[in-house]
């Protein structure tokens, strides 16, 4: 399989998570009610040019998009799921912000995303933060050799979807390693024993997206970018860049 990575590449993609780990830190850090999306856009290309790394998000331009993305980071606020561009709009207390980052060292690349509150939380946005990072954990664990790709959709989106929150349609996690999106898909919902089989050394983004009200459904901002819940409702996301090993997930987008 091409998909898969020897030792010493996965050694290199570390590298490449490490910097994403820490560019997370960073805007995390930064963010705070009266600051601007933009603020934070700029906060991580700096942290990003001073690790030697170079954005992956950054100009890029899948075969959708009718324009580059604009952002060195997906900031996504509220009711956006994912694929916020970072702007001037200035962050408001309680505001649910998702940041999703990627970046390339010596040609290989990490991706992650983190959700949080700024300033004053809600127990229920709080509830769907944790959610959300419950999805991601179950399916790091279930990314072990011999699985299914069904076995690690089951585990991240079939509890999630019991306890009532909606999950993103016709979005996931995908491969990884020297491009930011390769294959192979990683659903957030699917059925036990089915798909691809996970191998020693597969690298993949594992990325669950979860929405209030149990609606699935979304639709794009006038920038082609933004996804928004359907049912104007908050939503979060969580993700991290994975390799499966003998010795079991090796999670490399930390810091």
């Amino acid at each position: 399989m091409s998909m898969v990575k020897t030792p010493e590449e996965i050694a290199l993609m570390r590298e490449a998570g490490r910097v994403v780990a820490n560019t997370l830190s960073a805007v995390r850090s930064h963010a705070g009610v009266g600051v601007s999306l933009k603020e934070l856009d700029e906060v991580a290309a700096a942290f990003m040019e001073a690790a030697g790394a170079k954005p992956a998000f950054l100009n890029y331009r899948p075969r959708w998009a009718s324009t580059p993305f604009s952002g060195v980071i997906c900031t996504s606020v509220n009711d956006a799921v994912v694929h916020g561009i970072p702007d001037g709009y200035v962050l408001q207390d309680g505001d649910l912000l998702s940041v999703d980052c990627g970046a390339f060292v010596e040609g290989w690349c990490g991706d992650a995303a983190v959700s949080f509150i700024v300033g004053t939380s809600d127990p229920v946005d709080q509830e769907l933060i944790d959610a959300t990072d419950a999805a991601l954990a179950r399916g790091i664990d279930a990314a072990r050799i011999g699985n299914k790709m069904g076995d690690l959709a089951y585990a991240i989106g079939g509890e999630a979807k019991r306890s009532g929150y909606g999950i993103l349609a016709d979005h996931g996690g995908h491969g990884i390693g020297r491009t930011m999106h390769a294959e192979p898909s990683v659903p957030n919902m699917g059925r036990p024993g089915r798909g691809v089989k996970l191998v020693d050394g597969l690298v993949i983004a594992i990325e669950p997206m979860l929405i209030l009200g149990g609606s699935d459904d979304y639709y794009h901002d006038d920038d082609q970018w933004t996804l928004r819940s359907a049912n104007g409702r908050r939503a979060a996301h969580s993700e991290h860049t994975v390799a499966i090993t003998a010795d079991g997930p090796l999670v490399l987008t930390l810091p």
